[in-house]
């Protein structure tokens, strides 16, 4: 395995995104948030668009998670969903690029295995992760062959709906260990250093940790509900 991409065994990848209605939306603005997590120690960042990572990777030189979301009428996928997506991030190439692996068809009702096949058809020397939402995908996706399993979507997809990621100290990623061949990436409410330290113990690759991080209007919220559950 390439050495930058080794050199996330074992540690956190901060995911730095801002979509268009969010207040910190600008690629100059997550570039400094990249930095201010690598200054945090950080060793990897995930990122959307290609002019987040371009800008990320000038200010960085860390390796990169890289995504494009993006909405089509009539599909549930939206984390790289079509191959416009893929050479979109293939033009400044982040060492591992995600896209959804939920089962979901995509824009043209394109399966996840012909979708990938196809990729990996045009791009066979890029790292791809699978971002997944149960344990059947996530070993579904392993045996289509890609290089990282995510549990990214569990709890965000109808059919893991009600699902959480800590749910007895983890089942679902100690499942998902337990069946699958490729690395693992813990992601998707790890939101305290305690189950960031703990999915590494149990022994997935490497731990992203998102929102509690780079979202400050969603942890400044988190501190306000709670005032307002005080005083009634």
């Amino acid at each position: 395995m390439d050495k930058r991409v080794e050199s996330l065994r074992g540690k956190l990848i901060v995911s730095c995104q801002a979509l268009p209605e969010e207040p910190l939306h600008s690629s100059y603005i997550m570039g400094r948030m990249a930095v201010a997590a690598k200054m945090g120690g950080a060793a990897g960042i995930r990122a959307n668009t290609k002019e987040d990572i371009r800008q990320i990777q000038e200010e960085t030189r860390l390796p990169i998670i890289g995504i494009v979301k993006r909405d089509y009428e009539g599909s549930r996928v939206y984390i790289t969903p079509t191959m416009k997506e893929i050479e979109e991030l293939m033009e400044v190439k982040p060492e591992i690029i995600a896209m959804d692996a939920t089962g979901a068809l995509r824009p043209g009702d394109k399966s996840l295995e012909v979708f990938f096949q196809e990729v990996k058809a045009e791009y066979p020397d890029q790292l791809f992760m699978a971002d997944c939402s149960t344990v059947e995908e996530a070993v579904y996706a392993d045996r289509l062959g890609f290089d990282f399993i995510g549990t990214t979507m569990v709890g965000y997809t109808p059919q893991s709906a009600g699902l959480r990621i800590e749910n007895n100290d983890f089942e679902i990623i100690r499942s998902i260990l337990a069946q699958v061949k490729h690395p693992v990436i813990a992601e998707g409410n790890i939101n305290t250093p305690q189950k960031a330290r703990r999915v590494i113990d149990l022994g997935c690759y490497s731990v992203v940790v998102g929102s509690i991080i780079t979202r400050p209007q969603l942890i400044t919220k988190s501190f306000a509900d709670a005032l307002r559950e005080e005083k009634s």
